[in-house]
């Protein structure tokens, strides 16, 4: 049926182009065709009856007497329904025609003009369609950013409602899904955020809500802010139908980043398994096994988590996925000395690594197109909250502005030349005055400030004095001194919200460093450790070098990007394995000189 519909569709885009050739610099505008006018509005509620309408049409004399105008709106209706009913775009080049067309005469003001507009912005999303479909990512952000662009350029917010509000979701949503296939998480979060605002702004959007919740989750959880995914898969959940896949989805990955955060590694994987028994199909099924191997790696039962991985591995398709499989597995066949197993991963990771230069340049492209808009749309929208603000003051502000200068006028004329010199020498001594003071004042501050490093800097180096040359050649490496040197400047407070501090947050190559560090000056401490205390996961063994550098739990909230409260959990957590009561950076001094960790 699909190549039949292709068909009919490409001789029907054919007619209408044999019968209606017209030189490209002639513009001219009538009304619109109402055939047409009828298919483009039932295509918002329903394409595929659209669809059907669009053939009948196209087959129909009509099409052979369509002017300019209507033959350009005719070839975006065909490129939107071929999209809307899943097919490819077969008039990819009467399309491009079209966009120029509408580009040319958007701002003529013929016809009407917020339909010129829109048919317009409609125009540069489909192209966008069309680029994305041969893989011309950068070609399709840069079409979907220009639709946006024309949109909010001509009309009001309170304008964009009904298909122009479906219109905007739709074009966030696009720009979600590509921005997100590049790892390009905060574009893609700011895009779904703008989606989700359609969704509860337009009423035959509430359904898409979920899907827009769960969306942004899944950036968030990239990002590896775990706190606020679970916030946002919560909210997808209470919209769902438990029935369906994308609720089992949201329920386990919620449950994945609530054993992340501290939660008990028993009851997430129980939620997890209610899902996978409710699975329906292999694809699923997977997805499911690669959370549930995921807690068990981390929790060190490593048998449990090759019960998981290994058939993942073994029947997964999808590159991204085995590649992230195969570098748990060979996690978990070096801890467990399966040295063959780890070689076959490894070998599976070389062949399968991508080159990352084209990404780059990729990514780069996007994000400077991405931010050039969002410039743009900020500069609109403070200019149009300038203008009203001048509108609302003006009526109020001349008459006062008018006699206050009409008084200063009339004041200056009577004053005393000697007096104005008197008043104006005063108020100099006043100024030098004020900012001798503030000099002062800024002096204090400064020092107090020097002051407060010090003290911190001695505060860290008495916690790091291990009583050996071990611990020094330690602080001096690289990454320490990064961390100290954050700890120093930032001056984080236990009361001020980790967010503020991202900046300061290490990523996963710092923590690795400092982790090969602590293991070099400390003859493999967090080996041992772990070899001592098997209950110690591996995000435990990080927090542990951190603390073996002397930081307090508010530095630490802000170098893991964690709550406070989380921290303190996790420190007493740690404590409790170890077995102490004394402070973890104590304890694990103590730890590193004992006798245990020596061979």
């Amino acid at each position: 049926m699909k190549p039949l519909v292709r068909i009919v569709v490409f001789l029907g885009v054919v007619l209408i182009v044999a019968c209606n050739h017209k030189s490209a610099t002639v513009y001219p505008v009538e009304r619109t065709c109402h055939d047409l006018e009828e298919i483009d509005s039932l295509m918002w509620k329903q394409p595929d009856s659209a669809f059907v309408m669009l053939l009948d049409f196209a087959a129909s004399s009509k099409a052979h007497s369509l002017d300019v105008f209507n033959e350009h709106y005719c070839q975006l209706l065909i490129s939107e329904l071929l999209y809307k009913n899943y097919y490819e775009q077969s008039n990819r080049e009467e399309l491009l025609k079209a966009v120029d067309y509408f580009d040319s005469i958007c701002c003529r003001g013929e016809l009407n003009a917020s339909a010129i507009v829109f048919l317009d912005a409609r125009a540069h999303y489909i192209n966008g369609v069309g680029y994305y479909e041969t893989d011309s990512v950068v070609e399709a952000c840069a079409e979907y950013l220009k639709a946006l662009e024309t949109m909010d350029s001509h009309f009001k917010e309170t304008e964009l409602k009904g298909t122009k509000a479906i219109f905007m979701f739709l074009t966030y949503n696009r720009l979600l899904s590509l921005f997100s296939s590049q790892f390009m998480l905060d574009p893609a979060i700011s895009c779904g955020s703008q989606a989700l605002v359609y969704c509860q702004k337009e009423p035959s959007l509430r359904k898409e809500i979920h899907n827009t919740y769960f969306n942004i989750g899944k950036q968030y959880d990239m990002k590896g802010e775990k706190d606020v995914a679970s916030s946002y898969y919560g909210q997808a959940i209470k919209f769902l139908d438990t029935s369906t896949l994308i609720y089992r989805d949201a329920v386990s990955m919620k449950a994945l980043c609530d054993y992340q955060m501290g939660l008990g590694a028993e009851q997430s994987l129980n939620t997890i398994k209610q899902t996978l028994s409710s699975a329906e199909g292999e694809e699923e099924k997977i997805s499911r096994f690669v959370a549930i191997g995921a807690i068990f790696l981390e929790e060190g039962v490593y048998d449990s988590a090759l019960y998981y991985f290994e058939p993942v591995y073994k029947y997964e398709t999808a590159t991204m996925v085995k590649i992230g499989i195969a570098e748990n597995l060979r996690v978990v066949y070096d801890s467990t000395g399966n040295r063959e197993k780890s070689d076959e991963c490894i070998r599976f990771l070389i062949e399968h690594k991508s080159p990352e230069g084209e990404d780059n340049v990729m990514v780069s492209k996007l994000g400077e197109k991405f931010m050039v808009y969002v410039n743009q749309k900020h500069e609109k929208q403070a200019e149009e909250a300038r203008k009203r603000s001048i509108k609302k003051t003006a009526g109020i502000l001349i008459p006062i502005v008018y006699f206050i200068v009409l008084a200063i006028i009339v004041l200056v004329k009577r004053k005393d030349r000697k007096l104005l010199k008197h008043q104006e020498e005063a108020m100099e001594a006043e100024q030098h005055a004020h900012r001798m003071a503030q000099a002062a004042m800024a002096g204090r501050l400064k020092r107090k400030s020097q002051e407060v490093r010090d003290l911190k800097g001695q505060i860290r180096q008495d916690g790091l004095t291990l009583g050996n040359t071990a611990a020094l050649s330690f602080v001096e490496e690289p990454v320490c001194c990064l961390i100290l040197r954050r700890v120093i400047e930032g001056e984080f407070k236990s009361k001020v919200d980790y967010i503020n501090y991202k900046d300061a947050a290490l990523n996963k190559q710092q923590l690795l460093e400092l982790r090969l560090a602590a293991d070099h000056h400390f003859n493999q401490f967090t080996v041992r450790l772990k070899k001592a205390f098997p209950k110690l996961t591996n995000s435990d063994l990080d927090y542990c070098c951190l603390y073996l550098l002397g930081l307090t739990d508010a530095d630490v909230a802000a170098l893991m990007q964690r709550a406070y409260n989380t921290v303190i959990e996790r420190n007493g957590k740690i404590r409790k394995i170890l077995g102490s009561e004394n402070p973890l950076p104590i304890t694990l001094t103590d730890l590193a000189k004992n006798s245990l960790y020596v061979d």
